[in-house]
């Protein structure tokens, strides 16, 4: 007696492989380096100790966001800020009362207090600016955003780009931070971002660089 098999019964379960022939991929066009949030989906360096969200203006005729992702500056820059400012306007306020105390010349407190006014507002202020700033990473350029009451969103091509520099003070390397210049032919379309962490800016730049030349070359 011969065991038939049952047509009803799949004659196997094992899973389908499709298999390309390598004459389909000769001649296959390489493909660009892909920019768009890669940096942020691998590791999220971009992201690590930064603000959350961007704060928009609350007017009703601010510049839109648009689609994407933005990514935003270190709080840390607030507090690199507060000192220097800080120090300044101590330095204001020794020199004036040296010469309206000393020298008797009491005219001094007149710019000292307008300075002084000028310090404390841009100090008063600095937190919401802070979190104006963005940055985003698109197919064909990088878009910059700040401000709250002067606004200012400019788009730089990463064709154009002909330098891109990071550079920090002492305060800055104490907090950890540095600011990332960016340098095209029209010094207009310059963007600088400041307040980024030192991993940031150091894999921004090696991005930006690698994808400016890719642009230049015309891959």
């Amino acid at each position: 007696m011969t065991d038939r098999p049952n047509p009803e019964t799949p004659a196997s379960s094992s899973p389908r492989t499709t298999e390309h022939d390598p004459a389909d991929l000769v001649g296959a066009a390489p493909q660009a380096p892909q920019l768009v949030d890669e940096t942020h989906g691998q590791d999220g360096v971009l992201d690590a100790g930064t603000y959350d969200a961007v704060r928009e203006p609350r007017s009703a005729n601010r510049l839109p966001l648009g689609d994407g992702t933005w990514h935003q500056i270190s709080p840390k820059y607030v507090r690199v800020q507060f000192i220097a400012n800080g120090a300044f306007l101590v330095g204001i306020l020794a020199v004036a009362l040296i010469l309206a105390l000393v020298l008797h010349q009491v005219w001094v407190w007149i710019p000292a207090g307008i300075l002084t006014v000028i310090l404390v507002w841009t100090l008063a202020i600095l937190p919401r600016q802070a979190r104006a700033y963005g940055y985003q990473l698109r197919d064909d350029d990088l878009v910059f955003r700040r401000g709250i009451l002067w606004q200012r969103m400019v788009a730089v091509p990463y064709g154009r780009m002909q330098l891109v520099d990071i550079t920090h003070g002492p305060l800055d390397r104490g907090f950890g931070i540095a600011q990332l210049k960016l340098v095209t032919a029209a010094a207009v379309t310059g963007v600088t971002i400041p307040g980024l962490t030192q991993a940031a800016a150091e894999q921004l730049r090696d991005t930006l660089i690698d994808v400016a030349e890719t642009r230049r070359t015309g891959l």
